[in-house]
């Protein structure tokens, strides 16, 4: 959102509400005909077909242009605790999420939790499931990965055995799978890549762009996606309360992995008390609360850890920006509640593998996902891409995203500075033993330079009023005379008399 804000990003909020205003308004009206809800609704499929259009440059660019340029600076063990735990905490944050709208069921609570009373399309064994998933991870095929996905059927084609087939939809988890390894291997070759990292980077700056562009087209699109979704909702008040429960289900999970997980992580490396720390970043939640960008909370988050809290510069200035980039905690758990809130709605029934798939595509997404605009938004349409949900309802999300994003931006936020926290003590004493290096050398530099004066000043002792020149930077000599001495005659030279210089 940092791409986007102030002007373009107010105006999406403004319009939010004008759409869901001007949709109640048109409600009270006598029944609209289907032609003019599909006048109103245009604009916003024509969004929604924009955004589409640039999911696959998003995930190559983004993907590749970020991890590459992390290489050099996650390099050696502080990366690599970086790293660490910011992949943990995002995998703990969409399983949790998983979890939690699994057993409030906010989607439909007319239907029992178990998501299989839902409308089932294919019946496929857990192990199919299963496999299949770890198949899409491994695409044989990059171009067909762009269309296709591979799945076992749910009944033999022939009597004796099954055979694969490919089943329309693009395949984001082995797209994004194999974009993270092209990433990470052009960052480990240094140099020998720089040419084409340069290629993704300006390839990415143009796709960032288009996306810039179109999110100044957003507001118009979003409020007529909102209007017209809805007039065309049949039970508006049963629609309303699910999208209630859907806020409490997201909310409830940023409060546990935000204010019970990542304390407890902290506490359970550190051994102080997580609470302490988090009133020393107070300032930095507030402000990420009120902003919704963690781009923009950067700032008062460096001043809080460096200052309240006493956290290494070294640590903070390298684990912030990466964190900044690709720890979104918040956002991966709201993908996996909203995602999994729309197969709800729509009574669709979603298998073990498909379940895996939400919570792998929630973490490898949120990668890289700050320096899209907007990035719930483009993110949620590859998480139901890569499940085959519809991706109409997104409009419904939309209507209440401008509140959740200040929660799960400031969830971002916490988890960044809790991380700063446990780098920094396990990092410490190397932080320790390169301070001591660093002043062994600085002595040794300052006892040079001490003997370098004594020996020039027993050297001017022993040469008073000559000229002296040693082989050092900055060797001040007293004033001497400078005698021009000249094999022509003194009238040649009747302006130049003997003068005293100052050698330095």
């Amino acid at each position: 959102r940092t791409h986007m804000r102030p002007a373009a990003s107010q105006s999406v909020d403004v319009c939010v509400i004008l759409g869901s205003v001007a949709g109640m308004l048109l409600r009270f009206a006598s029944p609209l005909n289907p032609d003019v809800i599909m006048v109103i609704a245009f604009p916003g499929d024509i969004l929604m077909r924009m955004l589409k259009m640039l999911i696959l440059p998003l995930i190559i660019s983004s993907l590749i242009t970020g991890l590459a340029g992390l290489d050099a600076k996650s390099s050696g063990r502080l990366g690599t605790r970086a790293m660490v735990y910011y992949m943990s905490t995002t995998i703990i944050a969409a399983v949790l999420g998983v979890i939690l709208v699994l057993l409030i069921h906010p989607g439909n609570p007319k239907l029992k939790a178990r998501l299989g009373e839902g409308n089932k399309n294919d019946e496929v064994s857990s192990l199919d499931a299963f496999f299949d998933l770890i198949r899409n991870l491994f695409p044989e095929n990059l171009v067909q990965a762009c269309f296709q996905q591979v799945r076992k059927p749910p009944e033999p084609v022939f009597v004796i055995k099954k055979s694969l087939q490919f089943k329309s939809g693009m395949n984001v988890l082995g797209l994004i799978g194999f974009f993270i390894a092209f990433g990470i291997c052009m960052g480990k070759m240094g140099e020998k890549a720089k040419l084409m990292l340069e290629f993704f980077n300006i390839l990415n700056e143009i796709v960032m762009r288009l996306v810039t562009m179109i999110m100044w087209y957003s507001p118009l699109g979003i409020a007529c996606l909102i209007c017209g979704k809805i007039i065309s909702i049949k039970d508006l008040e049963v629609v309303a309360k699910q999208l209630g429960m859907y806020m409490v289900t997201v909310v409830v999970g940023l409060i546990i992995h935000g204010g019970i997980f990542l304390p407890l992580i902290y506490f359970a490396v550190v051994r102080k008390n997580p609470f302490t720390f988090f009133m020393g970043i107070f300032q930095a939640w507030i402000t990420a609360l009120g902003t919704a960008s963690s781009a923009g909370t950067l700032p008062v988050t460096f001043r809080c850890l460096e200052e309240n809290l006493g956290i290494d510069k070294r640590v903070t200035r390298f684990v912030l920006p990466v964190g900044a980039t690709i720890n979104m905690d918040g956002t991966a758990l709201y993908e996996a509640v909203a995602a999994i809130f729309i197969a709800q709605m729509n009574g669709i029934y979603l298998d073990a593998g498909q379940i895996v798939t939400v919570s792998l595509t929630a973490t490898l997404a949120s990668v890289g996902a700050a320096s899209i605009p907007s990035a719930g938004l483009v993110t949620m349409l590859l998480i139901l891409t890569a499940v085959g949900l519809p991706t109409q309802d997104i409009s419904l999300l939309v209507a209440v995203d401008w509140l959740l994003d200040r929660f799960r931006t400031s969830v971002n936020v916490v988890g960044d500075s809790f991380g700063a926290g446990i780098v920094y003590h396990l990092s410490k004493e190397e932080l320790d033993q390169l301070d001591a290096q660093q002043g062994k050398l600085e002595d040794i530099e300052m006892e040079k330079t001490q003997s370098y004066y004594e020996d020039l000043k027993n050297h001017q002792e022993n040469n008073t009023n000559q000229c002296v020149y040693a082989a050092h930077n900055s060797v001040h000599v007293d004033d001497c005379k400078v005698s021009l001495a000249t094999n022509g005659s003194p009238a040649e030279f009747a302006l130049v008399e003997e003068e005293p210089w100052r050698l330095e």
